[in-house]
C-alpha cells in the first residue's frame, strides 16, 4: 500500500509543476534581453563617434564599424518588437489552449500509472540479470537429492498399480535367476526394463546400475543415458544431481547422445536457465530424426520455452517427413487410402530434401519409403545421390545401404508384397474410413497427433484385454515410442514377451520392434 501512496504522490506533484509552468506567463521578461542589447549598441556608436573626432580611427575603418554595429542595432530591436507581440498574443491567448495542455499531461500521466498498474509487478524489485543468474545458480545447487526426490515423488503418486499375477510370477524368477547368475547381461537388462514398467522404479536403476558394473569399459553412453532416465522417472520428473552424472557420463562417451541432450536440457529449464534448455532442443528438434523418442514433448513445450528464452518470433522446425508411427498406421487402411495418403507424404519429403538438404536418416527413410511403394527406380536413385553426399561418413553410408534392403511392397497390404490375392495380412485390424483419411489431412498437426494416439491407446487396450498377434504387439511397441511414451513402450513390450511366450518366432519380431524403437537392448 506505500508503494501505491509513494506513487500517487509522486505522479501528483509532477502534473502540479507541469500545470504552474504552463500557467506561468512572464511577456516582459521575454524582451528584456533585446532592448538591453539595442542600448548597448546606441552606446557603442556614440563611443565610436567621439573617437573618430579624436581620430583615434580613421574615417574608413569608423564607417565600417558603423555599418556593422548598425546592422546588430536593427537585428536586436526586430527580436525586441518580435518579442513584445507575442507577449501581446500569449496575453491575449486564451485560456483553454493551457487547459489543454495540462489535460494532456495528467492524461499521459495517468495513462502510466494504469499501464503499470496492468503490465507491472508491484512488490516485487528490479531483477538484473546477475540476479536471475545467482537464483538460476541457487536453485541448481539446492535440488532435493536422489532419495528426497523419489520420497516426494511416491509421496504425490499414490499406490502402485495392480500387477497380473502371471506377470508377477515370471518376474520372480527373472530376479532369482539374475541373482544366481549377476553378470549376466541379458537378464540384467531385462530385470531393469521390467522392473521400470511394473512401478519399481528403484529396483530398475538398480539393476540398470549393475549391468553398466558388468559391462565395465563397454558399458555405452546410451547405457548411462538409460540410467538417468530410469533415476529420472524415479524422481517424478526432477533432475537430480545423481541423474545429471548419469546424464554428464553419457555425454562424455557420446556427445552427440539425443536422450541424455533432452534430459541436460530439462535439467536447465527446471533450474531457471530457460536460453540454454532453449538451444539443446532446438538443437535435437533439427538434428534428429522427426520419430526420435524425445522430439514430441519437445515439440509441446519448445515455444513456451523459446519465449522465456527470449525468442520472441520463434517457428519450430517442421516435421521430417511420414514417421514410423504414421507408417504403422497407414498400414491399417485399405490399399487406396494407404496408398493416397503415404505417397503424399513421400513425396512432401522428397521435396524438402530436393530443394533443403536433410541428415542422413531422412534420406534413409525415403529410400525405405519409395521401396514400400514399389518404385524402385526412384529409391535407387535416390540412394545414389545421398552416397554421394554422405560419402566419407561411414555411419551414415551404413544407415542408406540398410534401407534399400527394405521390402519391396511392404505398404501394399493384402494385395502387395507377393501375398495372394485377397489373402488377408496377419493381425489386421479395421482401418480409417475413406472420410477419416480425408478429415485427418485436413488435421492440423496437433489434431492429427491427437488422432494417432487415439488409434494407437485403442490398439493397447485390445492387446491388454484381448491379445493379439505378434504383429500388432510390435505395432502397439513402435507407435507408442515414437509417440514419445517410452515407458508405455517398455511396458508393452515385457507383456507381449509374457502373451508370446513359447513362441520363438513371434518373440524374435517383437524383440526386433523393441530394438529398433530403442526400449530393447
Amino acid at each position: 500500500m506505500l508503494f501505491w501512496i509513494l506513487t500517487a504522490a509522486l505522479v501528483a506533484m509532477i502534473a502540479l509543476l507541469f500545470g504552474l509552468a504552463l500557467l506561468r506567463r512572464h511577456p516582459e521578461e521575454e524582451t528584456s534581453t533585446a532592448s538591453y542589447d539595442v542600448q548597448v549598441y546606441r552606446d557603442q556608436l556614440s563611443d565610436l563617434e567621439k573617437d573618430r573626432a579624436r581620430g583615434v580611427i580613421s574615417p574608413e575603418e569608423a564607417e565600417r564599424t558603423k555599418i556593422e554595429i548598425s546592422r546588430r542595432m536593427l537585428e536586436a530591436d526586430r527580436q525586441e518588437r518580435a518579442g513584445k507581440e507575442l507577449g501581446r498574443r500569449a496575453g491575449e491567448a486564451p485560456r483553454g489552449a493551457t487547459l489543454a495542455a495540462f489535460g494532456v499531461v495528467v492524461v499521459l500521466l495517468g495513462a502510466a500509472f494504469a499501464g503499470y498498474a496492468v503490465l507491472g509487478a508491484r512488490g516485487y524489485g528490479d531483477m538484473p540479470i546477475r540476479q536471475r543468474l545467482a537464483e538460476a545458480d541457487t536453485s541448481y545447487a539446492s535440488r532435493p537429492s536422489q532419495d528426497e526426490a523419489e520420497k516426494q515423488a511416491a509421496a504425490s503418486r499414490g499406490p502402485a498399480p495392480a500387477v497380473d499375477p502371471k506377470f508377477a510370477e515370471l518376474m520372480e524368477k527373472l530376479r532369482q535367476a539374475v541373482a544366481a547368475r549377476p553378470t549376466d547381461l541379458e537378464g540384467l537388462t531385462l530385470l531393469a526394463r521390467n522392473e521400470m514398467a511394473m512401478g519399481n522404479f528403484r529396483a530398475g536403476y538398480e539393476a540398470q546400475k549393475r549391468l553398466i558394473a558388468a559391462k565395465g569399459d563397454a558399458a555405452t553412453g546410451e547405457d548411462y543415458a538409460q540410467l538417468g532416465e530410469d533415476m529420472v522417472v524415479a524422481a517424478g520428473g526432477l533432475v537430480t544431481r545423481d541423474a545429471e552424472a548419469a546424464f554428464a557420463t553419457a555425454l562424455d562417451k557420446e556427445p552427440k547422445n539425443g536422450l541424455a541432450l533432452y534430459y541436460v536440457g530439462l535439467m536447465m529449464g527446471q533450474n531457471g536457465r530457460p536460453d540454454r534448455a532453449f538451444l539443446l532442443w532446438d538443437g535435437l528438434l533439427r538434428n534428429t530424426p522427426a520419430e526420435a523418442p524425445w522430439n514430441a514433448p519437445i515439440r509441446a513445450n519448445i515455444e513456451e520455452l523459446a519465449w522465456l528464452a527470449g525468442e520472441q518470433n520463434y517457428t519450430p522446425p517442421g516435421a521430417r517427413g511420414p514417421s514410423a508411427a504414421d507408417m504403422a498406421n497407414a498400414a491399417q487402411m485399405t490399399p487406396e487410402e494407404r496408398m493416397q495418403m503415404i505417397r503424399g507424404m513421400v513425396e512432401q519429403l522428397n521435396d524438402r530434401l530436393a530443394s533443403e538438404g536433410g541428415p542422413v536418416e531422412d534420406w534413409a527413410k525415403l529410400v525405405s519409403s519409395l521401396r514400400m511403394l514399389g518404385d524402385t527406380g526412384r529409391a535407387d536413385a535416390i540412394a545414389t545421390e545421398a552416397r554421394s553426399k554422405f560419402v566419407s561418413d561411414k555411419e551414415a553410408l551404413a544407415k542408406i545401404d540398410a534401407a534399400t534392403q527394405a521390402p519391396v511392397g511392404a505398404a501394399m497390404g493384402p494385395m502387395g508384397g507377393g501375398a495372394a490375392a485377397g489373402a488377408p495380412m496377419a493381425g489386421a485390424m479395421p482401418g480409417p474410413s475413406a472420410e477419416d483419411v480425408q478429415n485427418a489431412a485436413e488435421m492440423s498437426p496437433e489434431e492429427r497427433q491427437q488422432m494417432i494416439r487415439g488409434m494407437v491407446d485403442g490398439l493397447v487396450e485390445r492387446l491388454t484385454t484381448e491379445g493379439g498377434s505378434a504383429q500388432e504387439w510390435a505395432r502397439a511397441v513402435r507407435s507408442l515410442a515414437m509417440l514419445g511414451d517410452t515407458g508405455r513402450a517398455k511396458e508393452i513390450y515385457g507383456k507381449a514377451q509374457v502373451a508370446l511366450a513359447g513362441d520363438a518366432a513371434a518373440l524374435a519380431m517383437v524383440q526386433q520392434a523393441a530394438e529398433a524403437a530403442k526400449v530393447a537392448p
